[in-house]
């Protein structure tokens, strides 16, 4: 079903993610059912969703038809009534859509479209975004992803190697911070700009 979390996937999916646990569930309650019962529809119901998850990405209608289509529940500023109607969606469902993304007034709200999975997306009036660095026109460092170093008192070799450090290295770090032993600190991580952050264990 790929890297998707339980409250992203399509109906359809958590159904065959139900139903496969209960199949798997009878033969080890009942020593008497063989164990082939259980796996047959079990790959049976795994090729079924592999094939529409197939189908569903190379068809546009067929995506529509399976997963459904996203809904706009605000636009342009005014509440479809309408639409909140047709998908059994009421304001107060609503309204602890829109405080779950931190907006506590449907007024600052542009556009609101309910997303096939069930999670709602905010495109907030203009007047009402923060100011960004670009708005002020002010120029920023690139920030990248930190690398982590050291994990629960262990050496990522990989990430000390992208970083294009040694062993030596860390360990005249973690010195300048008071400590001898790798095994003593709990987390460090490297940023894009040079800094180490280290927080010793307990």
């Amino acid at each position: 079903m790929g890297k998707r979390q339980i409250g992203q996937l399509q109906p359809f999916e958590l159904v065959i993610a139900i139903l496969i646990a209960d199949l798997a569930a009878v033969p080890m309650q009942n020593t008497g059912i063989p164990l082939i019962n259980g796996v047959v529809p079990i790959i049976t119901l795994l090729l079924a969703q592999v094939s529409i998850s197939f189908i569903t990405l190379k068809s546009e209608k067929a995506r529509a038809i399976i997963c459904g289509t996203p809904n706009i529940v605000i636009e342009n500023g005014k509440i479809r009534e309408d639409e909140l109607k047709r998908m059994r969606f009421d304001l107060n469902d609503l309204i602890e859509q829109l405080r779950s993304k931190n907006i506590y007034n449907i007024s600052d709200v542009e556009f609101a479209i309910m997303e096939t999975t069930g999670h709602l997306s905010v495109i907030v009036k203009s007047q009402k975004r923060a100011v960004t660095p670009e708005d002020m026109q002010l120029e920023t460092q690139y920030e990248g992803i930190p690398l982590t170093l050291i994990l629960d008192g262990r050496i990522n070799h990989k990430n000390l190697s992208l970083a294009r450090l040694n062993v030596s290295w860390l360990m005249e770090q973690i010195s300048l911070f008071g400590y001898d032993r790798i095994e003593q600190i709990f987390f460090a991580s490297l940023d894009t700009q040079g800094k180490l952050f280290l927080q010793a264990k307990i």
